[in-house]
């Protein structure tokens, strides 16, 4: 049988602090590379997802203008308005 005396065993016990220690401190890089590493994936596959399909009709695009352009027009009117 190995018994340990308490030299061996704070020994032991400051080992596995540090060691759990530096797992917190790596978990969350690691977390963060699988998910960038995920995103490129997605943006790869919907770039080559986007080269098979045909060329689209320019008219099948929405032409409603988006929220900062609706803005920054209403901006202008304003400055005319005002001046």
């Amino acid at each position: 049988m190995v018994s340990m005396n308490t030299n061996q065993i704070e020994a032991l016990i400051g080992l596995t602090a540090t060691f759990g220690i530096l797992v917190l401190l790596i978990l969350p890089s690691v977390f963060g590379l699988v998910r960038e590493r995920r995103i490129d994936r997605q943006i790869r596959e919907a770039q080559e997802a986007r080269e098979s399909e045909p060329a689209q009709k320019s008219s099948s695009r929405s032409t409603v203008p988006s929220t900062a352009t609706w803005y920054a027009e209403g901006r202008r009117s304003k400055k005319l308005v005002n001046s």
